[in-house]
């Protein structure tokens, strides 16, 4: 693997975001009356949770009953940002958030064989984190509007990925969620492309709803979940054929067998085509520019 060179990231000037923007219009606005509101005289009525205006309500905003509505927000708010970047499409990078940068130790081993397996996985990190700037360089010909990293915004291969994006001046989304033990975003998200759910459903959404690639790193429970259900999307119709690249063949062939299931008959005999298995950056992002037929990337100066 050739090495990597890191570029100081530098960031685009701040864009005040047309969510605070106001258009003009003779009505008040929700912040106003979130002001005017709490100004009001402290009275029996006024305390109770009843007065309180009903989105600027945290009790009722978090109740069982408005969780469609949360799900709308959750939708919307990552929505509307990437759309004002203009990001039209992504590629995306799944894979284990316990995988540590070569030379850094194994810090969630319980054991010597996992501190043995994950220090040689972590030859995925400089894999993940090349193919981030072998994408980032194709999405610079569209002003970073085509082809842009989007990861799940933590550790191991998801900083690898926003990582290799940073390398090359480009952009990057991270897409964390709250978790009981994790995660604060890696410090190569582009920041205002880092986002925070509550719920995976709406997460899964934005991982899925512009990408135009997807590769799929050595992980754990989270990163086949995210595996399979792009698979069924594809496989049922409900999703475009896109290319799905698997990196590391040798972890993939003792992890899965969906030979067995063709075999069973469980699956069609041709699902197994629907991925690729590849063991390095190159050969990886290769299966991208076949399938859409994009020019030789530069290498990185």
């Amino acid at each position: 693997m050739r090495p990597i060179v890191a570029r100081r990231f530098e960031p685009a000037p701040e864009r005040r975001s047309h969510l605070a923007r106001r258009h003009p219009t003779p009505l008040r606005t929700s912040k106003e009356d979130i002001a005017a509101a709490k100004k009001a005289p402290q009275t029996a009525q006024t305390e109770n949770p009843a007065y309180r205006l009903a989105f600027a309500d945290d009790d009722f905003m978090t109740s069982e009953d408005t969780r469609g509505v949360r799900f709308q927000l959750e939708y919307l708010k990552t929505e509307f940002r990437l759309r004002e970047r203009g990001i039209v499409s992504t590629v995306v990078l799944f894979g284990g958030a316990r995988i540590p940068e070569p030379g850094k130790p194994a810090w969630a081993a319980k054991n010597e064989t996992q501190k043995r397996n994950l220090e040689e996985a972590s030859r995925y990190y400089d894999e993940a984190r090349r193919f981030a700037q072998l994408a980032s360089q194709t999405s610079a010909a569209s002003d970073f509007t085509e082809y842009v990293v989007v990861t799940g915004g933590g550790p191991g291969v998801m900083e690898a990925g926003n990582r290799g994006a940073a390398d090359v001046g480009a952009p990057s989304i991270g897409l964390n969620i709250v978790l009981p033990h994790e995660q604060a975003p890696n410090i190569y998200v582009t920041p205002d492309l880092s986002f925070n759910f509550h719920y995976f459903a709406t997460r899964k959404i934005h991982f899925l709803l512009r990408a135009k690639a997807v590769a799929v790193f050595p992980g754990g429970f989270g990163t086949l979940d995210e595996f399979f259900e792009t698979l069924t999307l594809i496989q049922t119709g409900r999703m475009e054929r896109i290319p799905v690249v698997l990196f590391g063949k040798h972890f993939w062939d003792k992890v899965i067998n969906l030979e067995a299931l063709a075999e069973a008959g469980t699956i069609s005999p041709t699902d197994p085509d629907l991925f690729s298995i590849v063991d390095t950056a190159e050969e990886g992002w290769a299966v991208v520019q076949d399938f859409y037929d994009l020019p030789e990337t530069e290498e990185p100066a």
